[in-house]
């Protein structure tokens, strides 16, 4: 692997940041300490800082020369509502809240590419380093653009990454198009009449229709979508009642929903309505559909796609580079972004060791040994994308 010799200098250094990141999580639009720290380290490497865009939101800004060019490069920074299961020095010191998802180092990444190119300063135009609260489902991309983002910090074009575990360190993967599914959440309210739960015959069960409702739901991706489109309906969760002798009134079903379609998720929508109200009158029932579209789908622009990948080869070899990786179902609202600007999202590898844990997994931890090359491929699209002459 080629990755640059400063970066590879600070390695030291952006552990320990983001070690101390990640034993001080914070969840989405909570990111107050996080962003103390970003905002910090932004001031010490020279770069203008900008705060509260999307309330916790950090973008720094470094211009070098007198070119009009921009280029945005983009980390998220929020924690997810998981109790931390290792055991090392640097776990969680905070109940219920954990990286579990490796955005601690994402952020350190950035940082690291924002002090060598601040540092170093070979290029011509401005940098935006784009540090994002709230990905996990909670909006935060969406908010900064509707903050302006964009207008206050114009990005010619944008890029972002995140770890992938079971795929080598050393090793990139992405693809041109949809690479992401958009996705939603959902909850189903299904209202009955309570009853004492030896006399059910006096009542209407609404932990009946909500279980034939949670059953029929799975139909959709089945029966009403192509078997070419690509679709999942998930319940994951289940509410009603609480006590054992009591029928009671309401029962609420919810989940999520993921697509590589914005159409296929819309008709995800309506085959759910339809089938909720349905099966809910024939228990007698009633129910409510509130369906919330969380984040389009993932599409990455062709040419900034080669380009991302292109200065990945450069680092690590075009070998090691899956330019036509797999269509990943999770969802990422860096999509909100794409959809403004030009740009491609790109995963490095985290490890592929055998039992290697996924993100959202009490047991993960983000793989210190990338970081460098994460920050180094950062450095590399700015070096690239506002290349002097």
């Amino acid at each position: 692997m080629q990755i640059i010799d400063r970066i590879a200098q600070i390695h030291d250094d952006m552990t320990s940041w983001r070690r101390d990141i990640h034993a001080h999580p914070e969840l989405g639009f909570e990111e107050r300490r996080t962003s103390d720290l970003v905002a910090a380290k932004l001031a010490e490497f020279g770069c203008e800082v900008h705060r509260g865009i999307g309330k916790t939101g950090v973008v720094g800004r470094l211009r070098v020369g007198d070119s009009p060019r921009s280029v945005g490069l983009r980390a998220d920074m929020d924690a997810l509502p998981i109790e931390e299961a290792n055991t090392f020095g640097y776990r969680s010191q905070h109940n219920g809240r954990m990286h579990a998802c490796g955005h601690d180092g994402h952020t350190t990444m950035l940082l690291g590419a924002a002090r060598y190119l601040a540092e170093t300063r070979a290029f011509d135009g401005t940098v935006h380093f784009i540090f994002q609260p709230a990905e996990e489902g909670l909006g935060g991309a969406e908010a900064m653009v509707k903050e302006g983002v964009f207008d206050r910090f114009p990005c010619d074009a944008i890029f972002g990454m995140h770890n992938r575990p079971g795929l080598a360190v050393g090793k990139f993967a992405l693809r041109t198009g949809p690479m992401m599914a958009g996705g939603g959440f959902f909850d189903i309210a299904v209202v009955g009449r309570g009853a004492h739960g030896a006399r059910p015959e006096s009542g209407i069960d609404p932990v009946v229709a909500a279980s034939h409702i949670a059953a029929a739901l799975q139909t959709i991706v089945s029966r009403n979508i192509r078997p070419v489109d690509t679709a999942v309906v998930s319940v994951t969760r289940f509410h009603a009642g609480d006590a054992y002798n009591v029928i009671p009134e309401r029962a609420v079903v919810g989940g999520t929903v993921r697509a590589f379609e914005s159409s296929t998720l819309t008709l995800i929508e309506q085959n759910m309505r339809r089938i909720a109200s349905g099966v809910a009158a024939g228990f007698g029932a009633t129910a409510e559909l509130d369906f919330r579209n969380l984040f389009p789908p993932l599409v990455n622009d062709a040419a900034e796609a080669a380009f991302i990948a292109d200065a990945a080869a450069e680092l690590v070899g075009p070998e090691n580079v899956d330019r036509n990786g797999h269509l990943v179902m999770a969802s990422e609202d860096f999509s909100y972004m794409l959809n403004r600007r030009p740009g491609a999202y790109i995963g490095i590898g985290n490890g592929d060791e055998p039992g290697a844990c996924q993100v959202h997994n009490p047991g993960y931890d983000f793989n210190d040994t990338i970081l460098p090359l994460g920050a180094s491929l950062f450095a590399r699209l700015a070096e690239r994308k506002l290349a002097r002459g």
